[in-house]
């Protein structure tokens, strides 16, 4: 079923308002069994949660939208360093479709994170998807560290919160630019924005 899956990467300025109707029903769908919490950013025609993505790796098949990937270019502070990332997030894929793996859309992004010439791609999962990620891991060159909490700011402020959150998730890593070895280390990494 997954060679059935037509890849198609868009920049956000191209998506017409269509797109959008289509993917914020898809992340409604996707996101809602988890909580309807987390379907609600996703009301209307809204096709983001928290920072609004440049790129996005989505994937289409006869029933419609099957499974995206975002992509925003930001600093990160690790620690200490200020670092350039490509943040993958805005992730899901249709229940129907779950072996179409992370792997996959990784995969369709990769040529153009190395064209972007960032020197990794980064992102967070909750720690419920780790053995998703550990199978993704042994066929690519993902590097995933759970010791290190991460700092967004809300997507909107509000009266009832603090500005900033932190999140206990799993971060992972995926050397583009430069090794591995070259990622700062740090106890926390501040995304100086909201989430993607």
């Amino acid at each position: 079923m997954c060679s059935e899956v037509r890849w198609k990467l868009c920049w956000e300025n191209e998506l017409e308002l269509a797109d959008h109707v289509e993917l914020a029903e898809f992340f409604r769908k996707t996101y809602g069994p988890t909580g309807a919490f987390n379907a609600k950013p996703f009301e209307g025609s809204r096709s983001w949660a928290g920072a609004r993505p440049e790129l996005r790796a989505i994937g289409y098949d006869s029933n419609g939208v099957a499974a995206h990937m975002g992509l925003l270019r930001r600093f990160i502070k690790v620690g200490t360093v200020d670092l350039l990332v490509a943040e993958l997030g805005l992730y899901g894929v249709r229940a129907d479709l779950e072996r179409l793996g992370i792997s996959h859309s990784i995969r369709v992004m990769l040529p153009t994170l190395q064209e972007l010439g960032v020197p990794f791609a980064f992102g967070t999962v909750r720690h419920e998807l780790r053995k998703h990620i550990a199978r993704f891991g042994r066929h690519g060159p993902v590097t995933v560290f759970s010791d290190i909490l991460t700092q967004s700011t809300l997507p909107e402020p509000r009266l009832d919160k603090p500005p900033t959150r932190i999140d206990d998730a799993l971060v992972i890593v995926l050397p583009v630019g430069r090794p591995i070895s070259d990622w700062p280390t740090g106890e926390i990494i501040d995304r100086n924005g909201p989430e993607l």
